[in-house]
């Protein structure tokens, strides 16, 4: 069964209510979700086409993943509380249909986090490094929007780099990307890409502020979260 479809999401409605050791080998099986013994869905929806959740990934509570095609968590990567995440499915008839390498798809790398309250649009893919921290609160990716000029909606991948971080309510759009270690200011719009590393980006549009210390402990953890 496809795990995006109107049956996916009324079987997953009432799943929710089953404790986990029931719950998960009934998405394994009806679903073919790959989802790792140490691995855990809490009260959230996911409906994507395929899963792959490894050893101790976690969603956590009133988050809603749907319309991807591929949702990836490597090792301990994690997705907070009460987060938003959509995609557009391959097989979309309407929207980008100029396109066709899209993938509707959400990768978050080993120890990374994406914390509470954030709005991902995974219309194309999203990819968050290994051991980076989506922080603070209502931020936004962005990967489609209207080109006015050929007057269709388009659409670029995001990516984040290793080992970064970005404040508070940024806005990262279509096309953008972050190089590792690197870290984007509060309220700043990332809107083209940067690869280099160790970098302080920030602003409207998010320019390289100042080189970042090299040895601050945050990029040499070992563990994803910070306490």
């Amino acid at each position: 069964m496809r795990g995006t479809s109107n049956a996916s999401l009324v079987l997953q409605l009432a799943a929710m209510w089953l404790p986990w050791k029931v719950r998960r080998p009934l998405l394994c099986k009806l679903f073919g979700y790959r989802i790792h013994s140490t691995a855990r869905i809490k009260f959230s929806l996911v409906l994507a086409d395929h899963v792959d959740m490894m050893e101790g990934s976690l969603v956590k509570n009133l988050t809603m993943i749907k319309g991807l095609t591929t949702l990836i968590l490597h090792p301990r990567g994690r997705i907070g509380n009460l987060n938003w995440i959509t995609g557009m499915l391959a097989n979309d008839r309407v929207f980008f249909r100029d396109e066709p390498d899209r993938v509707s798809s959400l990768v978050v790398g080993e120890g990374a986090s994406i914390t509470n309250r954030h709005l991902f649009d995974c219309s194309n893919r999203i990819t968050i490094g290994r051991f980076t921290t989506i922080g603070g609160f209502r931020s936004q990716f962005l990967t489609h929007s209207i080109d006015i000029n050929s007057n269709r909606q388009t659409s670029q991948p995001i990516e984040i780099g290793e080992y970064s971080f970005t404040g508070t309510g940024v806005i990262v759009l279509k096309g953008a990307s972050m190089g590792a270690r690197c870290v984007l200011g509060a309220g700043s719009m990332l809107r083209s890409p940067f690869k280099s590393e160790y970098q302080l980006l920030a602003g409207n549009p998010a320019k390289p502020v100042r080189e970042l210390d090299r040895d601050a402990r945050y990029f040499h953890r070992t563990i994803g979260g910070v306490y």
